[in-house]
């Protein structure tokens, strides 16, 4: 899945306005920054992305269950989890041209790893040594930082003395409906409860498209588990490589992951629940996603960088060539128990829960946590391929915004014809367009751009056969451009096999 490297960010967004994938938003009027519309195209990806994100997922366990909360949260919320005081970015003004900026992308070059951990002082003295200049008009007349609440925040209810805020994760969300779903559930432990859907942020400086967005969506999955005996089974993932990239190494100067076993992992103190989920987190990001193995890396936080909530974090990072190298894409985050004990203390209403054994507990929560947005812009980087005037976007089949073209050689002989596989296509839950402008060669160049992975030419052999279970067309494969001619039936059975996104086996899973 290489690309040439003269397709750089401007040329790959052009393409996905191009074939609808994406586009700004209130486009006419110039485009509003920080906020995108997916167009067919990309909202049939975005879709199926999500598709694929849960059936992985939620099939870890069938204790593992999704949701569908309101992305609007009451100021009580959002102070007990830490947010209203702790959600910030630190933002750096210019003086001269009053440009703002988030510190970190004014320091991206002199420190890469971010300025997580660091106050408004160290980052201003960062900026001096530095001699950073403003990304706009270059002056380094830069103001010291000041924290940035990232929330969008409004008043709510009719008589405007109540305050609420648009959901900055979606991860809250699955904290409010622990105790509901602990009573509709199996009331035992390990509890999954995922949600994919809208959060919001107020950024400073919205930048890369899809990467700092100020609506977005996540897709996470919250596991709610007894840190005494949650036992995943460990030993069958125990031999599996993981690119790791540790904190003591990126100290040193290395970049690049070392590929390190999981039980090696776990004997330098990493827990085997964290563990064995972050296999199946590079499992999803190598076997669905199908992300090059090289371009993979797991990035380990300090205690200094890590969200102020979490006890170990590791994002997960994938190479976008387009976006100058390895970029977060998600994160799995051990939170222990203070999200539950927040909400607990917020709320004045209990939330851990009596076990089988008679102790009561304060669950702990480990969290899986994927930007879908950011996911569609690296499939594009991984996947879109340029090469002698030839445009091909490498899709999965369960990923591509549509799985099936089928194509009349002549609209006015085959078309007919063309229509009835089209619907028999749509009548078993396979989506297919048609296309009859232009040259066949024309019309394999487009769907080669937009991802369809299987194109169906009807001409004059499918029409002239009486009987159609016998009738054949010539089915064309994407990426290798082979073709051969299928009945009906043998289209119908090759594409439903190929458009089931991949699935663990579920296993049952203790504590």
């Amino acid at each position: 899945m290489s690309r040439s490297a003269a397709v750089e960010s401007d040329q790959l967004y052009a393409i996905l306005r191009r074939r609808g994938v994406l586009w700004p938003t209130a486009d006419v009027y110039g485009g509003a920054q920080g906020l995108v519309d997916y167009g067919p195209a990309g909202a049939a990806l975005k879709r199926h992305l999500e598709e694929a994100w849960a059936a992985w997922f939620l099939g870890v366990s069938p204790d593992f269950h999704r949701i569908d909360p309101a992305e609007i949260l009451p100021e009580a919320v959002v102070r007990a989890s830490g947010h209203l005081e702790n959600f910030t970015d630190p933002e750096v003004v210019c003086d001269h041209c009053h440009a703002h900026f988030r510190a970190e992308t004014v320091l991206e070059k002199a420190r890469p790893e971010g300025v997580d951990g660091l106050s408004p002082a160290q980052i201003g003295e960062l900026l001096t040594q530095q001699s950073a200049r403003c990304p706009s008009c270059g002056s380094k007349e830069l103001a010291i930082p000041r924290p940035f609440n990232l929330m969008f925040g409004f008043d709510f209810g009719a008589t405007g003395r109540e305050r609420a805020y648009l959901r900055p994760e979606t991860a809250q969300s699955s904290y409010l409906a622990f105790a509901r779903m602990w009573d509709v559930g199996r009331r035992r432990l390990p509890l999954g409860i995922a949600t994919i859907g809208r959060a919001y942020r107020n950024e400073i400086a919205p930048r890369q498209v899809l990467f700092r967005m100020r609506a977005f969506t996540q897709a996470e999955l919250q596991v709610f588990f007894d840190p005494e005996h949650f036992r995943p089974p460990f030993p069958t993932v125990a031999d599996e490589l993981l690119p790791v990239l540790r904190v003591d190494r990126r100290r040193a100067g290395a970049e690049a992951p070392d590929p390190t076993p999981a039980r090696a992992l776990v004997a330098d103190g990493l827990p085997e629940f964290y563990v064995y989920f972050l296999v199946h987190v590079h499992r999803f990001l190598r076997d669905v996603l199908r992300y090059p193995a090289d371009a993979i890396r797991f990035f380990e936080k300090s205690d200094a960088e890590r969200a102020f909530y979490n006890r170990i974090q590791f994002d997960a990072e994938v190479r976008v060539e387009s976006l100058g190298g390895f970029k977060e894409l998600g994160a799995l985050h051990y939170r222990g128990d203070y999200d539950l004990s927040r909400h607990s203390a917020g709320s004045g209403r209990d939330l851990g829960v009596t076990l089988g054994d008679g102790r009561h507990l304060v669950p702990h929560v480990l969290e899986i946590t994927f930007g879908v947005d950011r996911n569609v812009w690296a499939l594009a980087d991984a996947g879109l391929s340029i090469a002698d005037g030839r445009t091909v976007w490498r899709l999965p089949p369960y990923l591509a915004p549509t799985p099936v073209a089928v194509l009349p050689l002549i609209a006015e002989e085959h078309g007919r014809v063309a229509d009835a596989w089209r619907a028999a296509l749509g009548a078993a839950g396979i989506p297919a367009v048609s296309d009859d402008r232009g040259s066949i060669g024309r019309r394999y160049a487009r769907m080669d751009e937009v991802g369809t992975p299987w194109c169906v030419t009807v001409d004059s052999e499918t029409v002239a056969e009486a009987d159609p279970a016998r009738a054949t067309a010539t089915m064309r494969e994407r990426d290798s451009r082979a073709q051969e001619r299928v009945t009906l039936d043998t289209l119908l059975d090759r594409v439903r096999r190929g458009v089931v996104p991949p699935r663990p086996a579920a296993v049952e899973l203790s504590g």
